[in-house]
C-alpha cells in the first residue's frame, strides 16, 4: 500500500485565512460562500477562516460560513488568548487552530513571554476549548528558529492536555526539506496526537517541505489556492495535489474531485485579481504543453513518457505545439490525423521542412501550418489550391 492510501492525511485549505493576508486579496462574503462550497465539493477535509477577533467583518463572515451545510470542517485560526477563544466558540466553528510564537525573535519582539508563560496560557485556552467541545490544534510559530527542547516541552504538555493535533510552522520559509522531515519525525516519537504542517514559500520549498512532513508522519497539511498568503504565500493546493497524485493517482482520484481544481483556481485568481502563473501545477497554461520533436514522438506513443499527471483526470487537455522550428514530423502527422487529411510520411516530412524554414525566421501561426498540411494533402489527391490563399493560411 502507498503512503497516501494508508495515511490519515487531511488537507486544511486556508485560502480564507492565510490567503486573506495576500497583498492584493479581498474576498466579498458572497465570494467566500462560493469558495467554501467549491472547496467542500472538491473534498478538502478542513477549511480555515480568519479569526473572528480580527475585525467585525471577520466575525460576521465566520458566523455565516460556519452555518453553511457542508462536509468539510470549518476552523478558525486565533491567538492563544481567552478573549479570542470565546469569540471562536461563539462563532459556531468546528475547531480552533491556536498559535503562539516560540522563537527567540518572536518572544522578544512579538509577545514578550517566556516558555513558562506560553505554556500556562496554552493550557488555559486548550482547557476552555475542549470543554466547549471544539477540535483543537496548538501550533508553535516560527518552529524552525525555535529551540528544540522548548518545542518538545510544549508539544508534550499540550498533547497531555488533550489537543487533537500539534502544529509545526515554517513561518518564514527558512526550512529545508530534510529539516522538516527530521523535526516532524522527532515529534512523531514524542506525541500521540495528530501533527499539522504549515510551510511558507519564501525560498521556494513549500510544497517539498509539506510533502516531507507527510512522509515523516504529519497527518494534516496546510495549503491555499494558488499558494496565496502572507508575502510569498504557502504550499499551493494544486501543487500539493499534483505531488500526492504523482505518488498514488488512484488514491487521489478517489479522495478528491480533481476536475473541479481548475475551476477553483480560476475562481480565486479572478477574486484576487491575479493571473494563474504559466507554470502553475495542473492549471498553468504550459502545464501540459509539448513542443520538442523527441518529446512529442514518445508522448504520442505513450503519454506517460513525458507526463506524470494525466490531464484528463483534472478536466484539462494537453497541447502539442506544431508552429515552431523545433516541431517534429510526428507532431505534424498527429495534427494531419486530427484534421482528417490523407497524407503519407514523405509528404509530412516535406511539410515539416517548410514549417522549420518559415518558423526559423519569424513566428508562424497554427493556422498557417494547417494550411500547409491541407495543401500537401490536396496535392496527393490531385487537387490544386490557389497558392496565394495557401500562403496566407486560409482555404
Amino acid at each position: 500500500m502507498s503512503l497516501i492510501a494508508t495515511s490519515p492525511v487531511s488537507l486544511i485549505d486556508t485560502t480564507l485565512r492565510e490567503g486573506e493576508q495576500f497583498a492584493d486579496a479581498f474576498f466579498s462574503r458572497e465570494q467566500k460562500i462560493d469558495l467554501v462550497r467549491l472547496l467542500d465539493a472538491f473534498g478538502v477535509e478542513y477549511i480555515e477562516l480568519t479569526s473572528p477577533a480580527a475585525s467585525p467583518r471577520s466575525a460576521a463572515d465566520c458566523h455565516v460560513l460556519a452555518s453553511l451545510g457542508r462536509e468539510a470542517k470549518i476552523l478558525t485560526h486565533i491567538r492563544c488568548h481567552m478573549d479570542d477563544a470565546r469569540l471562536a466558540v461563539d462563532s459556531g466553528v468546528d475547531g480552533v487552530n491556536l498559535m503562539f510564537g516560540t522563537s527567540e525573535l518572536l518572544r522578544r519582539h512579538s509577545h514578550g513571554k517566556n516558555l513558562e508563560q506560553i505554556l500556562e496560557r496554552a493550557l488555559e485556552v486548550i482547557g476552555f476549548l475542549r470543554a466547549s467541545g471544539l477540535e483543537v490544534r496548538f501550533s508553535s510559530e516560527d518552529s524552525f528558529r525555535s529551540d528544540l527542547v522548548d518545542l518538545l516541552t510544549l508539544y508534550r504538555a499540550v498533547d497531555a492536555a488533550g489537543v487533537d493535533r500539534v502544529g509545526v510552522a515554517d513561518t518564514v520559509g527558512v526550512a529545508r526539506p530534510q529539516q522538516v522531515f527530521q523535526l516532524v519525525k522527532t515529534l512523531r516519537g514524542v506525541v500521540g496526537c495528530g501533527i499539522e504542517f504549515h510551510g511558507h514559500d519564501d525560498t521556494g520549498c513549500a510544497v517539498a517541505n509539506t510533502f516531507c512532513a507527510l512522509e515523516a508522519g504529519a497527518t494534516h497539511l496546510d495549503v491555499s489556492v494558488l499558494g496565496l498568503g502572507e508575502r510569498n504565500g504557502i504550499a499551493s493546493l494544486e501543487g500539493l495535489v499534483a505531488r500526492l497524485y504523482a505518488v498514488d493517482p488512484g488514491a487521489i482520484r478517489e479522495r478528491y474531485r480533481l476536475p473541479l481544481l481548475p475551476e477553483i483556481v480560476e475562481f480565486v485568481a479572478q477574486a484576487v485579481g491575479v493571473q494563474v502563473p504559466f507554470n502553475a501545477c495542473i492549471t498553468g497554461s504550459a502545464a501540459f504543453s509539448h513542443r520538442a520533436g523527441i518529446h512529442v514522438k514518445a508522448l504520442l506513443e505513450n503519454p506517460r513518457a513525458y507526463e506524470i499527471l494525466d490531464p484528463e483526470d483534472f478536466g484539462v487537455s494537453r497541447r502539442i505545439q506544431i508552429a515552431h522550428h523545433l516541431t517534429g514530423w510526428n507532431a505534424l502527422r498527429h495534427r494531419a490525423g486530427e484534421l482528417g487529411l490523407v497524407i503519407d510520411d514523405r509528404q509530412i516530412k516535406t511539410v515539416t521542412r517548410k514549417v522549420k524554414a518559415r518558423a526559423g525566421d519569424a513566428p508562424i501561426s497554427p493556422d498557417e501550418v494547417d494550411a500547409l498540411l491541407r495543401a500537401e494533402s490536396a496535392l496527393s489527391a490531385g487537387v490544386t489550391l490557389d497558392t496565394a490563399v495557401v500562403e496566407g493560411g486560409r482555404r
